[in-house]
């Protein structure tokens, strides 16, 4: 049988990751522990801007409907971000590594001119924009979205980790990790697979067999993670 691996990613992003993993041989298991609900872009917030900064493809999705212009720059935190940015029609995207630290780092050693705008939700408010705004540039911040925890995983993903079979949850985000610990689902009977340090830090030590951590923040680092993970579980 393959090894059931729950995905707590928002959707649609979920139905990515678990088609990637069904074409790795995986089982997954769809269980978003954070819902998008969008509150609106102001079209005058998007006035005089030439650089938008997106942290996420929730980020791009959220702004989609504004009709990208083809001379604004999408600046993105890695792959997933970037592969939304085309499909949402930005013609100029630049595609940092994956993580908010590295992105700050490449904007601030390009400086373009004209302000800059960070797309994400509340939460994310703050480091990225301050560090942009102490390296000289004219950087702001819009949340044109929200996202809202789950009250506990899914039934699917309660019965997989009630078993007596090893299971491997995946955790794509902190604030996703978050709503699963507050749940209080027991992971005993699993491992756990986060995509870097800080994504772990809510379930840190839950996990009854084992933690492995993505050696790079992006998708395919992940699935290599994962990889080493069922080797473990699953000799």
């Amino acid at each position: 049988m393959s090894l059931p691996v729950i995905v707590t990613r928002t959707l649609p992003g979920a139905r990515d990751t678990a088609d990637t993993l069904a074409r790795l041989g995986y089982a997954p298991i769809l269980s978003p522990m954070l819902a998008i609900e969008e509150t609106g872009l102001d079209a005058r917030d998007l006035a005089g801007i030439r650089h938008l900064v997106f942290t996420s493809a929730n980020g791009v999705r959220a702004v989609q409907h504004a009709s990208p212009d083809p001379d604004r720059t999408a600046w993105c935190v890695g792959p997933s971000t970037a592969e939304a940015a085309r499909a949402a029609g930005f013609g100029s995207i630049i595609e940092s590594d994956g993580n908010a630290d590295d992105l700050a780092h490449r904007i601030l050693a390009a400086h373009p001119e004209g302000p800059l705008l960070h797309i994400a939700n509340e939460a994310a408010a703050g480091n990225l924009v301050a560090a942009l705004i102490a390296g000289g540039l004219d950087a702001r911040f819009n949340a044109p979205y929200r996202t809202r925890a789950a009250d506990s995983l899914s039934p699917d993903a309660l019965t997989a980790l009630a078993g007596p079979s090893p299971v491997i949850l995946l955790v794509h985000s902190a604030k996703a990790a978050s709503a699963v610990a507050a749940s209080h689902p027991g992971l005993e009977r699993a491992g756990l697979v986060a995509i870097s340090v800080t994504a772990l830090a809510p379930l840190k030590g839950e996990a009854g067999r084992g933690e492995w951590i993505a050696e790079r923040p992006n998708e395919d680092s992940l699935m290599d993670a994962l990889r080493e993970a069922a080797r473990a579980l699953c000799p």
